[in-house]
């Protein structure tokens, strides 16, 4: 067989994807301490640019703005892009030299924060999106030692929610790794962590009610209190010494952080919704023109032109690139308000179905563009302060297939039926399927079966002994 060579030409796209443009998309995923670091490097880098003033009128609305370029690539790739910076710590160890026997991956601890442990069981753990959302704002008031200061009550009125239903997913994470998790008080500490054991008898819990006398060392009243002998005493607090109070400082800790804002919520006199940008996270830079035209107009070599020329060309960049990610941060933001507007007026019950794609699309972006936006940035609301992504939430269909609901709509409704029904002739899970369908709400019975369970609420086979053991 004669082997013949042959020339052949071929169309193919490919996408390519400037330095510039791969910048750009890096500072959208930037935080706002990230970014501040990010133009303090460049200030020292280049000459022309200089820190500009914040400007005390507000942001204008983004209805107003132009429309923020999509700086994602158009088939949502991101391969050219370096990995999501993760929370972890990954501390190569200072021995073993550089010889050649030297692993520097055997070398290296990662060490998962006590968050990403929580979030980790969190996830697998709740199924229904209102109990993960509790859970996940739960999660984040989480102190490094483990405990929880916030009382339910502000948790609840935050939320928009029963107090009930933030006291059981309390309760539920309370059973999570590290024992002791999620405690509000050193005795509830070291209760929890006892019940992981052989359980904690009564007068072991008074005396964790009582920790204080014995601080005081005030032995007599706390024997008084609990009915323990001087030996037993010994015993309990022998126990109690064998117990971690701190039990969150097992793992690894994320950097002290305030979180900062990026966008501010309020309510306006209308009774609209006010989104503006916080004007304090958003480093101002001007590029001096003035300064170039001076140097330009001075003679010197090629390279140093050249080199004036890019510096001034980086600095009108990053002007033009921050202007740029302050008015995509806002659009996106703008539409997540006007989307979950029951939420900051009702609470978590309302809390909408919502995904990358519906955002993206209303403002006619892309998803990876809306999904940078989301990741690591704050809006603070008359609820507290969220991470923009925590806004988005699972779907249900309606009967007609014309509109979504959250699940959390859909267990509130499960719940008001239930409390209004008769309680000699309690709704079965099918009857409640039949109910739900009249609200346009399209649930199987083992999903109705779900969200029943998941609200703490017997069958109806239950419910009805209960009533009549109850007359």
């Amino acid at each position: 067989m004669k082997l013949t060579g042959r020339l052949e030409a071929r169309q193919s796209q490919q996408l390519t994807m400037t330095p510039q443009l791969q910048q750009a998309i890096k500072l959208l995923q930037m935080s706002n301490i990230e970014l501040q670091d990010f133009v303090d490097e460049r200030l020292l880098e280049n000459p022309f640019l200089e820190r500009g003033e914040n400007p005390d009128a507000p942001e204008k609305p983004a209805e107003a703005a132009d429309k923020p370029e999509d700086l994602s690539p158009a088939d949502g790739s991101d391969d050219p892009l370096p990995a999501p910076k993760e929370r972890i710590r990954e501390n190569a160890s200072s021995s073993g030299g550089g010889g050649e026997d030297y692993d520097a991956a055997a070398n290296i601890s990662v060490e998962k924060t006590l968050r990403e442990v929580l979030e980790e069981q969190l996830v697998v753990h709740f199924r229904d999106p209102m109990e993960l959302g509790i859970g996940r704002y739960l999660v984040d008031l989480v102190e490094d030692s483990g405990y929880i200061t916030t009382p339910t009550e502000v948790v609840a009125e935050r939320l928009g929610c029963p107090v009930d239903d933030v006291e059981f997913v309390l309760q539920e994470i309370q059973g999570f790794d590290p024992a002791g998790v999620g405690a509000r008080s050193l005795g509830e500490c070291l209760k929890l962590q006892l019940r992981e054991g052989d359980g904690v008898p009564d007068e072991m819990e008074l005396l964790l009610d009582n920790l204080a006398l014995l601080g005081s060392h005030k032995i007599a009243e706390l024997k008084k209190i609990t009915g323990m002998s001087d030996d037993d005493l010994r015993e309990a607090v022998g126990i109690i010494r064998t117990l971690n109070p701190k039990p969150g400082l097992a793992y690894g800790s994320d950097p002290v952080q305030v979180v900062v804002p990026d966008v501010y919520v309020a309510e306006g006199a209308d009774g609209s919704w006010r989104v503006e940008l916080n004007s304090e996270t958003l480093p101002r830079v001007i590029a001096n023109e003035q300064y170039y035209t001076k140097l330009s107009k001075v003679k010197q070599p090629d390279d140093s032109k050249e080199f004036l020329q890019n510096q001034m060309g980086d600095a009108n960049w990053l002007v033009r690139s921050l202007d740029q990610r302050a008015r995509t941060i806002l659009k996106v933001s703008s539409e997540i308000v006007r989307y979950q507007d029951g939420f900051f007026a009702e609470g978590i019950r309302f809390l909408k179905p919502l995904n990358l794609k519906k955002v993206a699309d209303a403002i006619e972006m892309h998803e990876s563009t809306v999904s940078r936006v989301t990741t690591g940035k704050y809006m603070h609301t008359p609820r507290g302060v969220f991470e923009m992504k925590y806004f988005f939430t699972a779907a249900i269909p309606s009967s007609a297939g014309d509109q979504d609901y959250s699940a959390e709509s859909v267990r509130h409704v499960i719940k008001s039926l239930i409390d209004k029904e008769d309680p000699l002739k309690p709704l079965s899970d099918d009857q409640l399927v039949g109910e739900l369908a009249k609200h346009d709400m399209a649930i199987a019975r083992r999903t109705v079966a779900k969200y029943r369970v998941s609200l703490d609420i017997p069958s109806s086979v239950e419910r009805k002994r209960a009533a009549k053991q109850a007359i």
